[in-house]
């Protein structure tokens, strides 16, 4: 099983939401180029629709290239992630309606085996391998800083009203540093991207219940769309679910 080669097959959905006017969300995939991206925009007006796109495009972008073979290839994920700060920041240091606009992120990246996921801010990364849900990622935000400080309960944190503040995002600060995580994929494992409207209205046990079997990619992440609107949809809900096969 380790020395398996494995490839990479994925869908996407994307929804306002059930109270939202937009949808400030935006993602976008290669499997060809093995790169997928999440993120959550922020900011009033359209503000935070048109960062978290900047994000997406100069993301895919970057690493859909071929600049593959110039460097090793986290560290072409985080200049490209760096390289998205920068846009965004600018565009809104030239357009004062555009200003504070940021959005978070949460990028996989692979290479045969060897997966890696950056995040900036609460978009979360999740790994099912043998039935098990691991979340990869750790929340830039006040209240899990808090939680793993053993500050604050994780039932404190989901009632907190601080809990939508972030710590750290994309295009509000001149620099920005992702957090980077190295995998080794093996066969079936399967990868959730999403964004906090997902994981505010769904608890993991329930994220788990549904990717879990064999039902296709897309209908997979329908459900949890659906289910998270169920659920209340107060914010835009998207997912990326990203699966090793044979």
């Amino acid at each position: 099983m380790a020395t398996a080669v494995v490839h990479f097959v994925a869908a996407a959905v994307t929804d306002r939401g059930r109270k939202r006017p937009s949808n400030e969300d935006a993602f976008g995939y290669s499997v060809e180029h093995g790169v997928y991206v999440v993120c959550d925009g922020m900011g009033g007006a359209a503000a935070g629709e048109i960062a978290s796109s900047i994000a997406v495009d100069e993301v895919l972008a970057r690493l859909s290239s071929g600049a593959k073979d110039r460097a090793p290839l986290p560290q072409l994920a985080e200049e490209a992630i760096c390289a998205a700060n920068d846009a965004i920041y600018s565009r809104a240091q030239r357009n004062y309606k555009l200003s504070g606009m940021g959005t978070t992120l949460v990028a996989l990246v692979t290479e045969e085996r060897h997966v890696w996921v950056l995040n900036v801010g609460d978009s979360r990364c999740y790994r099912l391998r043998n039935g098990s849900l691991e979340q990869v990622t750790l929340d830039h935000s006040l209240v899990e800083e808090q939680v793993r400080l053993g500050r604050m309960s994780h039932a404190d944190a989901l009632r907190s009203p601080l809990r939508n503040m972030i710590t750290r995002a994309l295009g509000t600060q001149p620099r920005v540093t992702p957090d980077c995580f190295e995998l080794q994929a093996e066969l079936g494992d399967l990868f959730l991207l999403c964004s906090d409207g997902l994981t505010r209205e769904l608890a993991d046990p329930a994220i788990r219940a549904i990717v879990a079997g064999d039902r296709p990619l897309e209908d997979r992440c329908t459900s949890l769309v659906e289910a998270a609107k169920k659920a209340g949809g107060h914010d835009n809900i998207t997912c990326i679910l990203v699966q090793a096969v044979a």
